[in-house]
């Protein structure tokens, strides 16, 4: 599967090319650190386009992607400054959309584009098989709400300019400042005070607690007078599959190649292998620990190197990695390459740059960084506790961010709904009377795992329930400021 996140088992460079691995082969490692490259990378990239900073350039109903008949949609880009760009595409709400909520999708990578989202998940329209063409979306997300998808940090997808971004907390700070010019634009400045979220997944793990939290700071400091700006209304985050807690979710890898609703993905004497690389002492375990209590930077990036050669990428076997019920690499969803690179398209939403589905050099300034193997729970739970309605949501047939190592972090939570949580049963998630997968609420926090879906849990389908079916019902129930339910 050609999502956003990196992954793949070990393949021929000529396998890796041809379905276009996201992130490369570094010193023999996949989503390795280069040991070529001791310090962050900074790429001053020539604008394509003027630049107009601090305001948006907009194209408005291009026609593409959202056919329904009288939604508006826009796309393009807003300058934060001469040199950083970043690209965003809006679509109201099919319905009520006067009154809807606002919420912004982001893919992870990090350094992967939220056209992934938007073509291959949940947007208006779905990437047909050929790669060059696209459907109407029933389950689209904007049946429910006003979307906005955003390619970050700058570097990524369409998004362009000087490439400096390699921690989370610096990205939360460009998505805030690219909010503020967004909300000061006529067009869009109505939406500055409805019901605002945030919904990622992958390195979203990352990305939706610090930024939540990054948005929930700022918000104190306009009230108490010491920042000048719009307050974000932020009511709920969503996180898909992500990476949040590597300490915590880690030992996940071990289990679910093990054991997982469909098959084991590698030998025991793989498993022995990684087993003992993951506990031994100064071994993976070891290593993210080490990160978690020193935060250096040099500690951290070697532990990302040392897990994800010992532990990750070993125990995947031959199977696709963000869907184990493929074997690897699985075509589906459909490159959007083709698509996204086609100059009348390009021409007709207002691009100025080639779309990559990920940048190499964003993820290299992450990587530099160490940010991979922080621990995103304290911001987490930050949000949680401060009433943000909060859902964590996966599918079962994921390997690389499995439901192991999520519940994993989600039971090592300490919020104030940790403890009913803990103490309330699973219950059955279905959707219009079909089993689609298990679920908890505990106040305003909700967890649910989706049967039959791999990593980009809304591509997918169970039983006879359309794709993206199960994925509607978990956001507009959430949406709708309550916790899950079945139909």
């Amino acid at each position: 599967m050609l999502s956003q996140f990196w992954g793949f088992s070990i393949l021929g460079a000529l396998s890796l090319q041809a379905f276009a691995g996201q992130i490369p082969v570094i010193d023999g490692i996949i989503g390795g650190v280069s040991s070529s490259e001791s310090t962050l990378r900074v790429d001053a990239a020539a604008s394509p386009a003027a630049t107009t900073p601090g305001k948006l350039r907009v194209i408005e109903n291009s026609g593409v992607c959202e056919t329904t008949p009288g939604v508006y949609q826009a796309s393009g880009y807003g300058d934060l400054t001469s040199s950083e760009s970043i690209w965003f595409w809006f679509f109201e709400a099919r319905q009520n959309s006067g009154t809807a909520p606002l919420a912004i999708w982001l893919n992870g990578g990090p350094g992967s584009s939220s056209m992934l989202g938007l073509f291959q998940e949940n947007g208006p329209c779905r990437i047909s098989n050929d790669s060059e063409s696209v459907s109407l979306n029933p389950n689209s997300w904007n049946n429910v709400a006003n979307i906005l998808y955003i390619d970050q940090p700058v570097g990524v997808g369409f998004s362009y300019g000087t490439t400096t971004v390699g921690t989370s907390q610096q990205a939360a700070s460009d998505i805030w400042n690219f909010l503020q010019i967004w909300f000061a634009d006529s067009r869009f400045s109505k939406y500055a005070t409805r019901e605002f979220a945030v919904w990622t997944e992958s390195y979203g793990g990352h990305y939706g607690p610090t930024f939540a939290a990054y948005f929930l700071q700022q918000n104190a400091a306009i009230a108490a007078g010491t920042l000048q700006g719009v307050s974000i209304n932020l009511k709920v985050l969503g996180v898909g599959d992500g990476l949040t807690d590597p300490l915590s979710q880690y030992p996940g890898y071990l289990t679910y190649a093990a054991s997982n609703p469909y098959h084991p993905l590698v030998s025991s004497s793989t498993l022995s292998t990684a087993n003992n690389s993951f506990y031994r002492s100064g071994g993976c375990r070891d290593q993210i620990q080490s990160c978690y209590d020193t935060g250096s930077t040099k500690t951290c990036s070697n532990a990302q190197s040392f897990c994800n050669n010992d532990i990750l990428s070993p125990l995947a076997g031959d199977y696709d990695v963000y869907y184990v019920l493929a074997t690897n690499p699985d075509p589906y969803p459909p490159d959007l390459t083709p698509y996204l690179t086609n100059s009348t398209l390009v021409s007709k939403i207002g691009a100025n740059s080639t779309w990559q589905q990920t940048s190499d050099q964003v993820y290299n300034n992450f990587a530099k960084t160490g940010d991979w193997m922080h621990n995103s729970a304290p911001d987490l739970e930050t949000v949680i506790n401060s009433g943000v309605r909060t859902i964590i949501y996966d599918g079962d047939a994921d390997y690389i961010l499995n439901f192991n190592g999520v519940e994993a972090m989600i039971n090592n939570l300490k919020t104030q709904f940790s403890t009913e949580f803990a103490q309330t049963a699973f219950s059955n998630f279905t959707v219009a009377g079909q089993a689609a997968g298990i679920y908890k609420n505990a106040g305003t926090f909700s967890y649910v795992r989706i049967f039959g879906a791999g990593h980009e849990v809304p591509a997918y389908t169970h039983g006879t329930l359309s794709r993206g079916q199960a994925a509607l019902q978990f956001f507009s129930q959430i949406m709708s400021g309550h916790g899950l339910s079945s139909t």
